[in-house]
């Protein structure tokens, strides 16, 4: 017995099952990733909370995924394609490449820039401020880079980020009081 696959579809293809309402596009990244650009009519089902919730999805559908470059889908394809319980698709070239098809591509700049993107720029400017102030202040605050290296190694090995979870409580990375 084979196990499931996604079968790779062009934007284009994606676009025309959409259309004929043969399909829907499940999008699998995280909901700050989400919240900032999507295809529009995508539905959201984070990856990370996949085997807790399940996909949800209203029919019995074709389903097909995507992500921001395909990398994430393709990466975890044959559990997404047994999750959903339908015929199974991924969207070749992802978010990425719907845009540059010219298809429609919904993007809220109000919404905070993805938390990765949040840390890659604090983690920068921190090493850089570092570099700058260890060269021209005292070498002491080189510490700084060291401190900031420890901790991306850390969150690389143990899926732990301080820095994100310290940027999640930003004010502009809180909800919106009702």
């Amino acid at each position: 017995m084979t196990s499931p696959t996604l079968t790779p579809l062009k934007p284009e293809d994606a676009a025309q099952r959409l259309f004929e309402r043969r399909a829907v596009l499940v999008d699998i990244r995280e909901p700050d990733e989400f919240a900032r650009r999507r295809a529009r009519g995508a539905l959201s089902r984070p990856l990370s909370t996949l085997d807790a919730k399940g996909l949800g999805l209203p029919d019995g559908r074709e389903v097909i995924f995507t992500c921001r470059s395909g990398m994430r889908t393709g990466a975890n394809g044959q559990r997404l394609a047994s999750a959903c319980g339908a015929r199974a698709y991924v969207l070749d070239g992802g978010l990425d490449a719907w845009d540059a098809a010219g298809l429609p591509v919904e993007v809220d700049l109000r919404a905070p820039l993805e938390m990765m993107r949040q840390v890659q720029i604090a983690a920068g400017l921190l090493v850089l401020a570092s570099v700058v102030l260890g060269l021209t202040v005292s070498p002491l605050l080189f510490g700084i880079a060291g401190f900031v290296g420890a901790g991306l190694t850390l969150a690389g090995v143990t899926g732990f980020c301080g820095m994100a979870r310290l940027l999640a409580l930003a004010p502009w990375n809180r909800p919106a009081s009702a």
